[in-house]
């Protein structure tokens, strides 16, 4: 099942969000916690057993700059912007290569069409720019972003 995130999904999001991603990368409890209260039309986890095994997480602007840190924690957020940007997208290791992020994904971008968003952009390491050009995104470039000391890439996908 796939629903939009409560406050109560904050511990399993922790955790999942610390294994999925090594290190530096991994948003912080804090972090996680703002964009639950902050902006939960932007955030869905999906359920197995009735346990959260993964989720997507965004914001929305008006102006997209993909490498900016401070929007990481919502600053520069606003609900009605026709921008997504997706933050994190996590799947449980132990749920990976199981088709759960290829559901979320497909979930996320019908939600944010119906809310009338214009694109969904998002940053992501090199192994998974073919991933996310089967959803439909577009390359963009290498990115400004040097998040958890990474080299990243810039991806958008056009909804309108």
């Amino acid at each position: 099942m796939i629903r939009q995130v409560k406050i109560q999904d904050l511990d399993q999001c922790y955790a999942i969000e610390s294994t999925a991603y090594a290190g530096d990368e991994a948003a912080s409890k804090e972090k996680i916690a703002t964009r639950i209260n902050t902006y939960p039309q932007g955030f869905i986890v999906m359920e197995h057993e009735g346990q959260v095994v993964g989720f997507i997480n965004a914001g929305a602007c008006h102006e997209v700059e993909l490498s900016d840190e401070e929007f990481k924690e919502l600053i520069g957020h606003d609900p009605k912007g026709k921008h997504i940007v997706i933050m994190s997208v996590a799947v449980h290791p132990q749920f990976q290569r199981k088709g759960f992020a290829s559901k979320l994904m497909q979930t996320f971008i019908a939600h944010m069409k119906q809310l009338g968003k214009a694109d969904i952009y998002l940053i992501c390491q090199t192994e998974l720019i073919e991933m996310y050009a089967s959803f439909g995104f577009k390359y963009l470039s290498e990115s400004d972003s040097d998040h958890g000391g990474l080299a990243w890439h810039d991806m958008v996908l056009n909804l309108e």
